[in-house]
């Protein structure tokens, strides 16, 4: 099975050089308070990817380093290892963390997974496979509402878990149309009254009609309606010239004349060919422009507007433009468009009604997978409670009852509607209080040991505990070693403890010693067996290795591994 083999720490806290070996099923570590046993929590930690802080760095060091080597046959994890490069050597992974100081006083850090430098966050990702940590801070945690769905959620299992995927997708959606629909009609105020500023523009664009191009063409009207006159006479006088009523020589006369004489001429001179076109060119071109001088001067006399209606004209559009803001042959050319956005605003209440209508629809599809994430959370608080019980009554706890209310809301959030509260009733006739408000310490310990022997399954190989007999002494501690002892035949467990009777229980017991030269001060690692585990646990019992300290602790050692001491079964789960 998946299991870690050893830690090895370097600078980090008081521990100077360690190699920490970590043995198969229950390994306890202990040591006197500050000799660094929560260090081999934090170098786990930060094998899990967690966040560096240059704090842990040891004073004096300017870098610490982490390493854990673990013994893997999980072919997922070792697939996320070769996919970044590194390798897994005859099933063996190594994952290693360093830590420097940058000049501003922070953590750089590097990760390294199979030789091959890697993210943090593939750490995690691996870390999620490999090894869980529950410490005091988990035990603080169990205190909030949150932390108590987690549990619940895990008691349901796969099942709420690909409900709960469903629900955040419908949940998303419904949010996301309910968000569009806010939207709109927050701006439809804005909305309408755009609408009806464009829809006044095209009103006023279509009662004038202005064509392109219409202002330059009146002005010019205007300028020769105003000029009338003496354009009049100068065409007159221009059209005399050409073709003269009098007697008196006129161009279309002498320009006749002269083509039909080179006409007569150019039969005895080839010649003559080029001045005769030209001639006939210029006799037609002459009498053309006479004919448009003659209409030109008739417009004149009878125009088809007067300079009163161009005039008017010209107001009316110079008005329109002054309104609009713009020009007007660009209110034109811009006028399609907005004729398009007038008709997407005055669709707004459609469009509101389709998107309430969506948002409706998307809110009964959430609720409906909520209901279903509250039945199925409903069947999993049964079943916790009766796994969670039958554990508190195996740590000493005999009477205790945990009650897990599942309340619903009105409200839909990201995990449903769900409110999940944890209750103890410590001995019958008591109620149930919330484990937040009438909870001890040592009780909280043992629930959330409680809990999670009670979910342990084969997903995770290697748990953590953290002082998880915090509070607690006694029969409870020797029940809690037992159960710790128990766990350990389903997988890995590592505890950093201060009781000889929850350490008694372990396979394996690593001590963390710290010593002094009067300068500096350091810890130093390693397993204890025999006498030295004796003496160890003594000082636990007594804080000296007495004679009666030691009888006390080889009675410990013998109980703790009498295979006939009764013990009630772990559960492989409740989900």
């Amino acid at each position: 099975m998946t299991r870690l083999d050893e830690l090895t720490i370097r600078s980090l806290g008081v521990i100077d050089d360690a190699r920490v070996p970590i043995g198969r099923g229950f390994t306890a570590i202990t040591g006197e308070t500050g000799a660094g046993k929560t260090m081999v929590v934090q170098a786990l930690a930060l094998l899990r990817g967690e966040r560096a802080d240059a704090g842990v760095i040891r004073a004096g060091s300017e870098r610490a380093a982490v390493q854990g080597v673990w013994i893997v046959d999980d072919a997922e994890a070792a697939e996320v290892v070769e996919d970044a490069g590194g390798t897994i050597d005859d099933g063996e992974l190594i994952l290693g963390r360093a830590l420097s100081r940058t000049p501003d006083g922070a953590a750089r850090s590097r990760a390294q997974a199979g030789g091959a430098a890697v993210p943090a966050g593939l750490l995690r990702e691996l870390a999620d496979r490999l090894v869980a940590v529950h410490g005091q801070a988990d035990q603080q945690r169990l205190r909030s509402p949150e932390a108590q769905a987690d549990a619940l959620d895990r008691a349901a299992g796969a099942e709420l878990a690909a409900a709960l995927v469903d629900y955040r997708r419908e949940h998303e959606a419904w949010r996301a149309a309910d968000e569009a629909a806010r939207a709109l009609r927050d701006a439809h105020d804005a909305r309408a009254a755009e609408a009806l500023e464009i829809r006044e523009r095209l009103e006023a664009l279509e009662a004038a009609d202005p064509q392109p191009g219409e202002q330059d063409a009146l002005a010019a009207l205007a300028h020769r309606l105003e000029h009338a006159e003496g354009l009049r006479l100068q065409l007159a006088e221009a059209h005399a010239a050409l073709s003269n009523d009098d007697d008196a020589p006129d161009a279309v006369t002498l320009a006749g004349h002269a083509r039909r004489l080179v006409e007569r001429a150019s039969g005895d001179d080839a010649a003559l060919a080029g001045a005769l076109d030209l001639l006939v060119q210029a006799d037609a071109l002459l009498q053309e422009a006479s004919s448009s001088l003659v209409q030109a001067l008739d417009d004149l006399e009878r125009p088809e507007r007067s300079l009163d209606e161009v005039q008017e004209r010209r107001a009316a559009l110079a008005a329109l433009e002054r309104r609009l803001a713009r020009p007007l042959d660009e209110a034109l050319e811009t006028a399609p468009q907005e004729a398009l956005r007038l008709v997407e605003l005055e669709g707004d209440d459609a469009e509101l009604e389709r998107l309430a209508a969506d948002a409706d629809a998307r809110h009964a599809a959430a609720l409906a997978l909520a209901d279903r994430l509250s039945a199925l959370r409903t069947a999993a608080a049964a079943r916790l409670e009766e796994a969670v019980g039958a554990e508190l009554r195996a740590l000493a706890m005999p009477s205790a009852r945990l009650v897990v209310e599942v309340a619903q809301a009105d409200a839909l959030g990201p995990a449903g509607r769900d409110r999940v509260t944890m209750l103890l009733a410590p001995h019958p006739g008591a109620d149930p209080r919330p484990i937040q408000k009438g909870a001890s310490g040592g009780e909280l310990s043992r629930i959330m040991l409680a809990i999670e022997v009670a979910l342990a399954d084969d997903s995770v190989p290697t748990m953590v505990f953290d002082e998880v007999d915090a509070g607690v002494g006694g029969a409870a501690a020797i029940e809690i070693g037992r159960r710790l002892a128990r766990l350990a035949e389903r997988c890995q467990v590592i505890v950093v403890t201060h009781l000889a009777q929850v350490a008694a229980f372990a396979a394996h017991h690593v001590r963390v010693e710290k010593g002094t030269d009067g300068r500096i001060t350091a810890s130093q690692v390693g397993t204890v067996e025999g006498d030295a585990r004796l003496a160890e646990l003594a000082r636990m019992l007594s804080g000296t290795a007495s004679e009666t300290a030691i009888a006390h602790a080889r009675e410990l050692l013998v109980d703790a591994h009498d295979t006939d001491a009764p013990a009630a079964d772990i559960r492989p789960g409740v989900g």
